[in-house]
């Protein structure tokens, strides 16, 4: 026989495992709140721009193909610019404790579509050092970029900085909660859903119906102790008044 569940079902196993829904839920976004505000270390961005084209020439106006050959060059300058010969130089001007590796691991380097500009950005705990090395990077990639492909005409058109009071991009603290209270509410229905399922328990007639496959003669209702109560009130009220009118007639 197949076996179908109807939606009231659904509503009856939601509404009977509501506490453990709810539970699960709750414990999941606190945990969230508490990891995201009290143990992640807040990470801060900070951005530069430069500018690169090819050496100057005697022509005042640049032609389409020139402008053309800027933009394919873009992607070299991005390796150039995260590469040991730019890095080692900014991490030991600035006297950074961290590996070549690891500072490459804090830069970004990207190019906007179709143009000349490329963004220097790096995260770093520290929203003052992320500054610190993104303009260094830059400094140096105009120093050296000369000498490596023969390019003298960079400019950096925005110095990164840093405000009085900088936010961080990650962690997402309230973005975090969001999602592990939206997780924590999905498996929670989800075990609320299993564990109706591994309930072999017989719960109405339906289930002796089912398990036995015979068909149902009768069915006794109970009945809790208040109705019972205002049923003997009631049994008792009528007998009193039955007497009542024997004795007067």
């Amino acid at each position: 026989m197949e076996e179908t569940i109807s939606l009231k079902e659904l509503l009856e196993t939601l509404k009977k495992r509501l506490l453990l829904i709810v539970s699960i839920t709750l414990v999941a976004a606190i945990a969230s709140g508490v990891v995201s505000y009290f143990f992640l270390t807040p990470v801060y961005q900070a951005s530069t721009q430069i500018l690169v084209n090819q050496t100057k020439s005697d022509q005042t106006v640049y032609s389409p193909n020139e402008v053309q050959t800027n933009i394919q060059l873009i992607n070299t300058y991005n390796i150039i610019m995260k590469s040991p010969v730019i890095l080692d130089k900014v991490k030991d001007d600035l006297n950074l404790n961290m590996t070549t590796d690891q500072l490459n691991q804090k830069i970004t380097v990207a190019s906007e579509t179709n143009s000349q500009i490329v963004n220097v950005s790096v995260q770093d705990p520290d929203a003052k050092v992320a500054a610190e090395i993104a303009n260094k990077t830059a400094e140096v990639f105009k120093d050296q970029i000369s000498t490596i492909m023969k390019v003298d005409n960079v400019s950096i058109l925005a110095k990164a900085t840093v405000g009085e009071k900088p936010t961080p991009i990650k962690p997402n603290k309230k973005l975090n909660v969001v999602i592990a209270a939206v997780v924590g509410l999905m498996v929670s229905v989800g075990i609320a859903f299993l564990l109706e399922y591994f309930n072999n328990t017989i719960k109405n007639e339906q289930d002796i119906e089912k398990i036995l496959g015979l068909p149902i003669l009768g069915v006794i209702a109970t009945i809790d102790d208040k109705k019972m109560d205002e049923l003997k009130l009631r049994k008792a009220a009528r007998k009193t008044a039955v007497r009542g009118e024997t004795l007067g007639s």
